[in-house]
């Protein structure tokens, strides 16, 4: 697989910004649903990929056998690791929109019928 480029990495963030602005329009909330379910996957979603390289780039950085001040580096990396740590514990944001699932399908429909 082919290493990804900054623009890469910008269209996950752009595409990001579209659903913000696509959610901020008040969808359908079963489409709403379906589209955060791939970001907040308790295995493979944002939280848990974003932390998972929050600590690759900390062990790039210490692997890095040209910097200076080594420790200055280590508070940086330490920096890193707690906000991955932050963010891996966000997987649980799963079982909230699966709350949040059952709670919209149990409710009555406010439409009205034929």
């Amino acid at each position: 697989m082919p290493a990804p480029t900054p623009d890469d990495v910008r269209c996950a963030a752009e595409t990001l910004t579209q659903l913000t602005e696509h959610l901020r329009e008040n969808p359908n909330l079963d489409e709403a649903i379906a589209l955060m379910e791939p970001l907040l996957d308790e295995y493979t979603g944002l939280p848990v990929q974003l932390g998972d390289t929050l600590r690759a780039l900390a062990r790039a950085v210490l692997a890095h056998p040209d910097i200076p001040n080594r420790t200055a580096v280590h508070a940086l990396v330490d920096d890193l690791r707690t906000a991955a740590w932050e963010q891996t514990d966000q997987h649980t944001l799963h079982y909230t929109l699966d709350d949040l699932r059952t709670l919209v399908w149990s409710a009555p429909s406010t439409t009205a019928g034929p």
